[in-house]
């Protein structure tokens, strides 16, 4: 393999209502979450993380009806839903690369930049049993 999976980084959970999510997170269950919100306008979503263990919980609130957190929560019924799993790897370009020589479609054939200045790439769900994954690298972590 041209490269390795490290550990689970985030899971991604779209939410219609960020400030009620982050109320029960971080003032009902105590959990710590950065300070600032993050929009990322590439994708039309501000997100907000919350430290758990080796990973993250990564909420997301469209910013645009018809961004994609916005479709994901309509069809899901207006409910909130686990939106993606993500996986942090050593080397996107190299899983890519790696993952498309397998025969695994990707929505990115090249990587783009996520929160947090991460370079991610998404599999299609087609290739992964409906399961939306991203892979990640962050520049400063491993």
């Amino acid at each position: 393999m041209a490269f390795k999976i490290l550990h689970i980084d985030h899971i991604g959970i779209g939410v219609s209502d960020l400030a009620a999510v982050k109320d029960i997170f971080a003032d009902k269950l105590g959990m710590f979450h950065q300070p600032e919100d993050e929009v990322v306008e590439s994708q039309k979503v501000k997100v907000s993380f919350f430290p758990c263990g080796d990973a993250e919980l990564e909420f997301l609130e469209s910013t645009a009806p018809d961004g994609p957190i916005a479709k994901a929560i309509e069809k899901n019924g207006g409910k909130n839903l686990v939106q993606h799993i993500a996986l942090r790897v050593d080397n996107v370009e190299a899983a890519i690369a790696d993952l498309m020589a397998k025969g695994v479609e990707m929505l990115d054939k090249a990587p783009r930049y996520g929160a947090g200045g991460a370079k991610i790439a998404f599999l299609h769900p087609k290739s992964t049993g409906g399961i939306l994954i991203e892979i990640c690298e962050h520049p400063d972590r491993h």
